[in-house]
């Protein structure tokens, strides 16, 4: 791994095991060198220091390809920490190509034929040996990054938009593994909602029960039983669980013992409050006011596909969504949202005049 340190780039990719055990983990990290892949087993290495060396190092880029999945699980895994990325995805985003898969733009890009096995993407990547297929296919995900990179690279500056791609890869390497609250991870269940404050006590109760049988059972929790079983457990938990969709072996008896104890501690829990929204809320609009500011918003949806189609881009990729809607509503303050996490300095740069101008317009 010491001659990694030499080159000013590698292609990196991982695989987990995310669909089969729980808590995830990575599983196998494959790496390029030149146009030479290599296969690096966790599971089997014990010092991994040699190679979090070479990732940790800013004078070597790491190629990735839709990289957020695995900067976000080698942070969790082993506290890594990103500088100096080229995301493959992004790159071809802002080129105009409308498929976004590894196999679609080494097609486009260099010519290269890589068949993706869904069925390999999805396995359980914990078992050993590798059979010959999955070897395969880990180390095409990371055989052609350099190449892809240096075409990819060539056609952005040609079209100006290389900064463009610079910054949107600097946020990438700042995204981190957020472990969830788990005072408040059952907020979050598909669903939740739609329910009271007393059956989300007792649906408190039925994410935990699920999470402990996940852990014990080394099983993700959506192959236990699903979001939709526990909120409608917690909704009527009187109901003959048999009929309940997708229950499975929630149904049996013994199961159904620790579902009625969960049930009898939530009904017995104080009514849970759902936090309020802390998202930054605009003023209080009247209903023409309201009106106003939501035909403000299609405006502003068509000046930025007017861009887009100018550019041949995805429209959603030259300002945020989110930004437009606070726009839409406070247009006089057009200054401030520049300085707003999610607006881009490329943005800002390409778009900004363009946007004052035809807010200008707009609100005359």
């Amino acid at each position: 791994m010491a001659e990694a340190l030499d080159e000013s780039w590698i292609g990196l990719d991982i695989e987990g095991n995310g669909f089969y055990r729980y808590p995830e983990q990575v599983c196998l990290i494959q790496i390029s060198i030149g146009d030479t892949p290599y296969l690096v087993d966790p599971l089997d290495i014990e010092d991994m220091g040699p190679l979090w060396k070479v990732i940790s190092e800013p004078s070597i880029t790491k190629i990735v390809h839709s990289g957020d999945y695995d900067i976000r699980s080698l942070h969790r895994d082993y506290g890594i920490v990103f500088e100096g990325v080229f995301d493959t995805s992004i790159a071809a985003a802002f080129l105009g190509s409308k498929r976004l898969g590894l196999d679609a733009i080494l097609k486009e890009y260099i010519d290269a034929d890589v068949t993706k096995d869904k069925k390999l993407q999805r396995s359980d990547w914990t078992n050993r040996p590798l059979t010959r297929e999955a070897v395969v296919y880990a180390a095409d995900d990371v055989r052609y990054l350099g190449e892809a990179r240096s075409v990819l690279t060539q056609r952005l500056l040609d079209k100006g938009r290389i900064e463009w791609v610079e910054e949107e890869c600097r946020r990438l390497e700042s995204v981190r593994f957020e472990p969830r609250d788990e005072q408040t991870a059952f907020l979050n269940v598909k669903g939740s909602r739609d329910l009271g404050n007393g059956a989300l006590a007792v649906l408190r109760r039925l994410y935990d029960l699920r999470e402990d049988e996940a852990i014990g059972r080394d099983r993700p929790p959506f192959k236990i039983v699903s979001d939709s079983v526990l909120v409608d457990i917690a909704r009527d938990p009187d109901q003959d669980f048999s009929k309940i969709k997708g229950i499975g072996h929630w149904a049996r008896s013994d199961a159904r013992k620790r579902i009625d104890l969960a049930v009898e501690e939530g009904r017995s829990d104080e009514p849970v409050q759902r936090p309020r929204n802390q998202a930054r809320r605009g003023p209080h609009l009247s209903n023409k006011q309201r009106e106003q500011a939501n035909q403000h918003l299609r405006d502003l949806k068509q000046w930025r596909k007017t861009h887009g189609e100018r550019l041949e881009l995805d429209p959603s990729l030259l300002w945020p969504t989110v930004s437009l809607g606070r726009i839409s509503r406070q247009p006089e303050n057009l200054e401030d949202e520049f300085s707003e996490p999610e607006v881009r300095d490329w943005q800002i740069t390409e778009f900004g005049e363009s946007l004052e101008s035809f807010l200008s317009y707009l609100v005359d």
